[in-house]
């Protein structure tokens, strides 16, 4: 048996560029998932896969004991563009990777246990993360899963408040929930998410695996509250398509990690897409136009909902991380979207369609992707 645990989408898919792919029979779609945010700066970036040829041609692998140019260069890179006082890299394969080792890192560190997460909250499907991932169906398969996890509301500053105390050695948040729904946290409720783990000495870990690198405006999400974590999770775009992880984290939790390894760590051609990557996220901006293009998108598709008396309760979200909430089935509507549209995008729940598009995407793309949308809803 081969292909078993994914379901297979009818779209073969045979090349990409910029915002669009292409099926094998030369079927155009705009792509407005991204592979859930992974192909940050569009397909088939010139950059990224200048600087993957080069390297490939030098040096596939080497593990991360032996230091390597590219990869010493990523660890500085992170560490520069970083909230302040995260300057310790630990490189990995994946989110759900990083989000283990945040909390293997947060549990040495403080000589707890207690993990505060989330209900609708979703950080990977590793047997720690998914300890921490709030639905059901994710996890009843594989349960007995890592213990002394406990839920709070999103949102509810009080109740989280409450709920750290001297046996708590994380809290994990995404600043924007999104497998949940697309819900951003309030500054308020980050604010005090950080003054109560301070307070206990606990760890106040943001997972930015889906919000960061220029996702919702900003580089990293929690700037624009301005609030800064022990620990910071990384991965999706952070290497534009190659897989790659990162944990970030403080200098108090990198002086007791624990025992923690990995045998791709860092790999040397993963690090030259990531150099890449980085790079021109931070050089042309990449956080500034997608907050632009992102709210552009946003009042279009608001204007539409109005005008064409369309099924939308509610736009929310930041920047190039919007979720739509529709009052139908939204895997429905992504259904029709594809098949008679061209247009790619993902759901997030029933009843939201989630949209994470290339951060380069243009308002003409925005304005293709409205035309779309209203098509089928109407």
């Amino acid at each position: 048996m081969s292909g078993f645990v994914f379901s297979e989408k009818p779209i073969e898919i045979e090349s990409g560029e910029g915002a669009y792919l292409y099926g094998e029979d030369g079927t155009e779609y705009l792509d407005f998932g991204a592979s859930y945010a992974v192909a940050s700066l569009g397909h088939d970036h010139p950059a990224v896969t200048e600087a993957v040829q080069k390297q490939a041609e030098k040096l596939t692998y080497v593990q991360a004991s032996y230091p390597v140019d590219v990869r010493t260069e990523l660890y500085d890179r992170l560490a520069a563009v970083a909230p302040d006082g995260l300057e310790n890299v630990w490189l990995c394969n994946s989110g759900t990777e990083a989000n283990e080792a945040a909390m293997k890192f947060a549990r040495s560190a403080t000589g707890r246990s207690k993990i505060i997460a989330t209900k609708r909250g979703f950080h990977g499907r590793t047997m720690g993360s998914l300890a921490m991932t709030w639905k059901d169906k994710y996890k009843e398969p594989f349960e007995p899963l890592a213990g002394d996890v406990e839920f709070v509301s999103y949102g509810d500053a009080e109740e989280l408040a409450e709920a750290v105390d001297e046996e708590t050695a994380a809290v994990f948040l995404e600043p924007v929930q999104g497998e949940g729904g697309i819900h951003p946290a309030a500054t308020e409720y980050l604010k005090t998410a950080r003054e109560a783990t301070a307070e206990a000495g606990a760890a106040l870990v943001f997972d930015e695996i889906q919000t960061g690198l220029g996702r919702t405006g900003t580089l990293w999400a929690c700037e624009a509250a301005g609030v800064e974590p022990d620990i910071l999770t990384s991965a999706k775009g952070i290497a534009n398509g190659l897989p790659l992880g990162a944990t970030l984290v403080a200098d108090w939790i990198a002086e007791e990690p624990g025992n923690h390894g990995s045998t791709f760590s860092g790999g040397p051609v993963v690090c030259a897409a990531a150099n890449a990557t980085l790079e021109t996220i931070v050089e042309e901006d990449v956080p500034g136009h997608a907050a632009a293009v992102g709210e552009y998108l946003k009042s279009e598709l608001e204007a539409a909902a109005e005008e064409h008396d369309l099924p939308v309760r509610e736009v929310r979200g930041q920047g190039l991380m919007l979720g739509i909430q529709v009052k139908r089935g939204a895997n429905r509507i992504l259904k029709n979207l594809a098949i008679s549209e061209g247009v790619l995008a993902l759901p997030a729940g029933r009843s939201v369609v989630r949209l994470l598009p290339p951060l380069v995407v243009t308002e003409d793309h925005a304005d293709e992707f409205v035309a779309a949308f209203t098509e089928v809803l109407k």
